[in-house]
């Protein structure tokens, strides 16, 4: 009976007594002017962090391409918040905890968007698909039934070094292509008036074709931009595709057609400055109507959408990556209303 009462009293050191005072030792850590003072250094990270989501059009791109590389990988900034919400915690600061409000309110105003899934469960006329399918593809027959199985009306392929592999294993389902340089068009509607695009760099890597859809005219350009590095002594080198990207522009710009698709491997995101040429004529699928991010470069760990799908003149309805193939970069497709 004695233990009984003990117990229920807290006085053995495990009841609500004890459970009581642990909770006010813990709200008496948070009051007081300590709880101001402390964690001032994660307090100013947190404000660095926030500062750079909010300003990061601000970064000079004289300087290594600082700004476009930032850009490349800026919802991954995103990952610095739980990590001061820790230290924060840990700290036991209120004035981190308050400040570590500006980057996330700013990373839920660029990407909280891209979270939910916009696509649209009906709708949608003409499907079109893109993959960089690596030159050194060891299953290019396989790699091009896997984009084909999407349903494609339209499937752009970038990277060819082999295209009569690639002709042979879709032919059943395209009727109509055209390769111009080392990029392709498979269509099921009748193409007209493909030629090569001049994107400055000696070689064609860039086409442009009339697709004749049901619907009506549909103008698609498919494209592979010079790929970017990384390099210690040279920051991020991306001068000659930024020339591609300007060039490309100019030529979507004087596009005659309403209806105008973008399929290929920009080599950029949405977000990167350098690719505005092209962003600001053009809607991004995935952006309007994608499940998440959808990333699409490394295949093995996707961490950037650098393949793009991008419209004017009709209204997105789906976009999706599809599963992965022998390639480095994931297909990625989309459904839309002509």
């Amino acid at each position: 009976m004695a233990q009984a009462y003990m117990q229920e009293t807290g006085r053995d050191g495990t009841g609500p007594e004890r459970t009581g005072s642990r909770a006010r030792r813990l709200m008496d850590q948070w009051r007081g002017p300590g709880v101001w003072r402390r964690g001032m250094v994660v307090a100013a990270f947190a404000a660095l962090l926030g500062l750079l989501m909010l300003l990061h059009t601000h970064l000079p791109n004289r300087v290594g391409n600082l700004g476009s590389l930032t850009e490349t990988f800026l919802p991954w900034l995103g990952l610095g918040i739980p990590v001061l919400f820790a230290l924060a915690l840990l700290r036991r600061s209120a004035t981190a905890l308050i400040v570590l409000l500006l980057p996330v309110i700013t990373w839920v105003n660029l990407f909280g968007g891209l979270l939910g899934d916009k696509s649209g469960k009906s709708g949608g006329n003409f499907t079109v698909a893109t993959h960089n399918v690596n030159a050194e593809n060891p299953d290019p027959a396989g790699t091009a039934r896997a984009v084909a199985a999407s349903g494609a009306d339209v499937v752009a392929l970038e990277e060819l070094s082999d295209a009569s592999r690639y002709e042979r294993a879709l032919a059943g389902t395209y009727k109509y292509h055209s390769v111009k340089g080392t990029v392709g068009i498979w269509s099921k509607y009748p193409l007209e008036l493909v030629q090569p695009v001049d994107i400055r760099l000696g070689w064609v890597r860039a086409l442009r074709a009339t697709v004749r859809s049901p619907e009506g005219p549909v103008a698609v350009y498919v494209a592979h931009l010079p790929s970017v590095r990384v390099k210690f002594n040279a920051g991020f080198t991306a001068g000659q595709r930024d020339s591609s990207a300007e060039a490309l522009g100019r030529a979507i710009a004087q596009e005659p057609e309403k209806r105008v698709v973008l399929l290929g491997d920009l080599n950029g995101t949405m977000n990167d400055r350098s690719l505005a040429p092209i962003t600001s004529q053009l809607r991004s699928a995935q952006g309007a109507a994608g499940d998440g991010f959808g990333f699409s470069w490394p295949a093995s760990f996707p961490m950037a959408r650098i393949d793009q799908i991008m419209v004017r003149g009709m209204e997105p309805k789906s976009a999706w990556t599809l599963p992965k193939t022998d390639s480095d970069h994931l297909p990625v497709a989309a459904r839309v209303r002509i």
